[in-house]
């Protein structure tokens, strides 16, 4: 009996150890995500992974999944108008990453690069563009609003605009 007993618990015993091997190879990427992958020998890898299902080196590899769809993001800002008026605008966003600059972005940024760079350019360019308009030209430019919920938000065609006259 044990002569039969022994194979069967060496097979399954195998059988367990190759998939649990296996499984700690493999990672999946799913629709809309890239992975960075971290290598703990060389660093960030130049390449990003696409969709599906990804090999790597169990302890030595970690992939991170970075979101590349486009996401919206509201910037609020009070500031000042050419007559020195406050003015409290909002600014939505939408923003994605360069996937074949991700690897770049994540060393620099982490995986909160939106929280750390959208806020600080959306406020310098909000700031530079109501800055070259008083109160009475904002309020007779309400027809440009994008978003009704805003109060004073310009399209992205008059951001632009305003930023290529500006340089």
């Amino acid at each position: 009996m044990e002569r039969l007993v022994m194979p069967v618990v060496r097979a399954g015993a195998g059988i367990f150890g190759v998939s649990l091997i296996g499984s700690s190879c493999l990672y999946n990427v799913e629709g809309g995500h890239r992975a960075v992958m971290y290598d703990k020998i060389r660093g960030v890898l130049p390449q990003s992974v696409g969709e599906g299902t990804g090999f790597k080196i169990p302890m030595v590899q970690e992939p991170i999944i970075m979101d590349v769809r486009s996401r919206p993001k509201e910037i609020r800002s009070i500031t000042g108008t050419k007559d020195l008026q406050m003015v409290n605008i909002y600014l939505r966003v939408l923003s994605r990453p360069r996937v074949d600059k991700l690897p770049v972005i994540f060393q620099k940024y982490n995986t909160n690069w939106e929280d750390r760079v959208i806020p600080s350019i959306g406020n310098e360019v909000l700031k530079s563009v109501v800055a070259q308009y008083n109160a009475e030209q904002l309020l007779s430019m309400r027809e440009q609003i994008s978003f009704p919920s805003a109060s004073f938000t310009f399209t992205k065609a008059a951001m632009t605009t305003q930023l290529h006259s500006s340089h």
